[in-house]
């Protein structure tokens, strides 16, 4: 019952945020027509998969947030390999585009680490089933974006 209801709950949330149901979503949302058009998923495929930037390998567009949740089977780690064709606007702590992995299944599970610039992150390892990935674009200096690959490894 309680990994059911945990379920619920993280569907919830990413339906919410998604849907642009935060103050920071709405306000881009009146600001920007291309945010209307959604990105980011809940991954949940027994062999792995793949997910990029919107427009990759073309320019990504501006005013954009993604959020994409990778689930692994139970007793399942994941690790996470992005491209070497690679571009997200370089700044100084990657305060502006970024991209964001979180170790869990919400944006305030513990950080693995913000990336950006023009160097592909290193491979990512998850300690349990879920990764949370952000990626943000602000309204200027739009670059190439990622691809990214994962698959599932025992815990």
């Amino acid at each position: 019952i309680l990994a059911r209801s945990f379920t619920k709950i993280v569907a919830s949330l990413i339906i919410l945020h998604l849907s642009g149901a935060t103050k920071q979503g709405t306000e881009k949302q009146s600001t920007s027509e291309t945010k209307s058009v959604q990105c980011g998923s809940w991954t949940k495929h027994a062999d792995g998969g793949a997910f990029t930037s919107p427009n990759y390998p073309s320019k990504y567009p501006p005013d954009r947030e993604c959020i994409y949740i990778i689930e692994a089977a139970p007793r399942q780690c994941i690790e996470l390999y992005f491209d070497e064709k690679y571009s997200i606007e370089p700044s100084w702590e990657c305060k502006f585009d970024h991209i964001e992995v979180r170790d869990g299944p919400f944006g305030f599970s513990p950080i693995i680490g913000r990336f950006c610039g023009q160097q592909n992150p290193p491979v990512i390892k998850s300690s349990g089933r879920f990764l949370w990935i952000k990626f943000f674009a602000d309204g200027e200096l739009e670059s190439m974006g990622f691809s990214a690959r994962y698959n599932f490894t025992p815990e």
